[in-house]
């Protein structure tokens, strides 16, 4: 796997890569892929590092597991592929996207737009088996995905850290706040998006963020296909 990252976040997680449980992990992954359906496909795994190099990164939002049903985790939270249904959470997403800022719903769920702006978009564990949540929790992905988080964090530019949800939040205690900016708020998901996902602005808050500390906005609206 190590040689699906990325180059610059290859170089940056070197210490990282080479822990004995991240040569665990491999064949833990390894050997769930010769026994059953493993998503995102091996080459979509650091999808989210291969789009945005660490010097690119000016935003992090953090997500969980990857999607676990046919066809929609290719490597970035909360986004499918193109002509995949889009999933609640992310339906709640762009809700609160056109309440925030006026934009479109699209008629998509594809977020590569945003990682190519420099948008990370991190799950904590990386794999799942199909069908199965969280079914690839513990097995090292969180030691790893820490460790992506602590790189951004360790970036001389200001970075804004998006943490939604109990599990998110937990992940404060990795991040510089006298040196970045953190947006929190529930869960989009529709078990939580009531209690204070709808109606807190995310997007607005990034991209004021951001141009405080001199850089461009984000340009939220995913376009129709």
């Amino acid at each position: 796997m190590i040689d699906l990252i990325e180059d610059s976040w290859r170089s940056a997680l070197a210490k990282e890569t080479q822990q004995p449980y991240f040569a665990a992990l491999q064949n833990f992954v390894a050997e769930e892929r010769k026994l059953l359906t493993v998503f995102p496909p091996e080459t979509e795994v650091f999808a989210a590092l291969t789009l945005t190099p660490i010097e690119q990164v000016r935003v992090l939002i953090l997500g969980q597991d990857p999607y676990h049903d046919d066809h929609q985790a290719h490597g970035l939270c909360f986004s499918v592929q193109p002509g995949v249904a889009i999933p609640p959470s992310l339906s709640n997403i762009f809700k609160e996207l056109q309440s925030d800022m006026g934009y479109e719903i699209p008629n998509n769920g594809n977020l590569t737009p945003w990682a190519k702006q420099g948008v990370l978009l991190l799950n904590t564990a990386l794999t799942v088996r199909a069908h199965q949540a969280n079914s690839h929790k513990d097995r090292g992905w969180e030691i790893f995905t820490d460790a992506v988080i602590e790189a951004v964090n360790a970036k001389a530019d200001p970075v804004v850290f998006v943490l939604w949800g109990a599990n998110a939040r937990k992940k404060i205690k990795l991040i510089d706040q006298s040196r970045h900016s953190v947006i929190e708020s529930a869960h989009p998901s529709p078990l939580s998006a009531y209690r204070g996902f709808f109606g807190s602005h995310p997007f607005s808050r990034i991209n004021n963020a951001l141009r405080a500390a001199g850089q461009a906005e984000i340009n939220w609206q995913i376009s129709d296909l």
